[in-house]
């Protein structure tokens, strides 16, 4: 016989829950769950609804590479090697070179 994760019952339960705006983690916690078997289990039964990304950026900050464009205009050495550096540091270089 196969050992059944999640009961009739247990599925209609955390279907209800997760339809009645109780997050993923809280059904987790309550059944002792993973969260990705939760998850999973809400996607087999068409319910679940995929949270939507966080933006990378914001709209109106500039690229690393405007960034790194900027300052090829700015500074007295190639960029190149600067595509590791993080936008706080381009920014600083930046700073660094218009205030002079």
């Amino acid at each position: 016989m196969k050992n059944v994760n999640y009961t009739p019952e247990m599925t209609a339960k955390i279907v209800d829950d997760y339809q009645a705006g109780i997050t993923v983690e809280q059904i987790a916690d309550a059944i002792d769950k993973s969260v990705r078997s939760v998850r999973s289990k809400l996607v087999r039964e068409g319910v679940y609804v995929a949270q939507p990304k966080a933006k990378a950026r914001k709209a109106d900050e500039p690229t690393k590479k405007e960034l790194l464009n900027h300052l090829e205009t700015i500074a007295p050495f190639g960029v190149t090697g600067f595509m590791g550096a993080t936008k706080e540091a381009i920014n600083e270089l930046i700073s660094h070179f218009e205030t002079q």
